[in-house]
């Protein structure tokens, strides 16, 4: 069968990037069931032949106006596909559409009629932004890291710069490869307006978005970079859990420790 990777080496290491994080997220516990999602914009590998692929489906509503998403093209895994499935088959989990030009409907233009994931209003809003603001970020991920988690289950951890300043002090690779913090958000509703717009938000300060008793959101460059945010993270997260495990309260590094790797990486804050 016919593919849009078909020739376009750059797209197909884009959608296989997806693949093999998705396989990642899979083998850590962080995908159960259908849980996650993954958004990546891939205008940046559009040629005119994709532009001039007709619509599989009719249009289908976003459910905001997105201004800044007018002809980009999104890679999206399918909704109520798994994590596991996505990394042995992209094309038949996941689905490119297309944002139409009054910035408010998307249709599927390939490989098959796979609807994206219910969470894609969300994920968009998101990439709106980052258009918006001139980021260089093309790529989202929502997933369960179970350790980040367990750790929003006491109010310790719900407060401002709590949780970001334990686990940057548990592994220096946290505080150098996710320089500015987790961003926590209380529990809202899962795919609800009201998490989209406080995941927004916390993404302004923050390179990771941690949701109240849920989950994450990241945004990166590319959908390994994104992984790799949630990764160092998580291990800090698991360093602490261990500490504690063992029956100590973790010492951490020092303030003055932390300070001195912002100094030397030229790391923000």
């Amino acid at each position: 069968m016919k593919s849009i990777l078909d020739n376009r080496p750059a797209l197909a290491k884009a959608v296989n990037d997806v693949a093999e994080v998705a396989g990642y997220l899979w083998l850590k516990g962080w995908a159960e069931r259908n849980g996650g999602n993954i958004t990546v914009n891939i205008t940046e590998f559009v040629d005119e032949e994709i532009k001039a692929m007709p619509a599989l489906t009719e249009p289908t509503p976003i459910g905001s106006f997105l201004p800044h998403l007018k002809g980009c093209y999104f890679f999206c895994k399918g909704t109520n596909r798994r994590m596991r499935d996505l990394a042995r088959w992209p094309m038949g989990n996941g689905s490119v559409i297309r944002i139409l030009d009054d910035c408010a409907h998307y249709e599927i233009i390939a490989d098959a009629p796979v609807k994206p994931t219910s969470e894609l209003p969300s994920h968009l809003a998101v990439h709106n932004r980052l258009l918006e603001k001139g980021s260089p970020y093309r790529a989202s991920l929502h997933t369960h890291p179970i350790e980040l988690i367990a750790m929003t289950h006491t109010p310790r951890f719900l407060q401002a710069d709590e949780a970001t300043k334990v686990l940057w002090s548990m592994l220096p690779e946290s505080r150098a490869f996710c320089p500015r913090g987790l961003g926590m958000i209380p529990y809202k509703l899962p795919g609800s307006v009201e998490l989209a717009e406080a995941t927004i938000q916390a993404l302004e300060k923050q390179d990771v978005a941690m949701w109240e008793k849920h989950g994450v959101f990241a945004i990166d460059t590319d959908i390994i970079s994104a992984f790799d945010q949630v990764d160092v993270m998580n291990k800090a997260a698991l360093i602490y859990i261990a500490s504690k495990n063992m029956g100590f309260e973790p010492d951490g590094m020092t303030q003055e420790q932390m300070d001195e790797l912002r100094d030397v990486f030229h790391l923000p804050g």
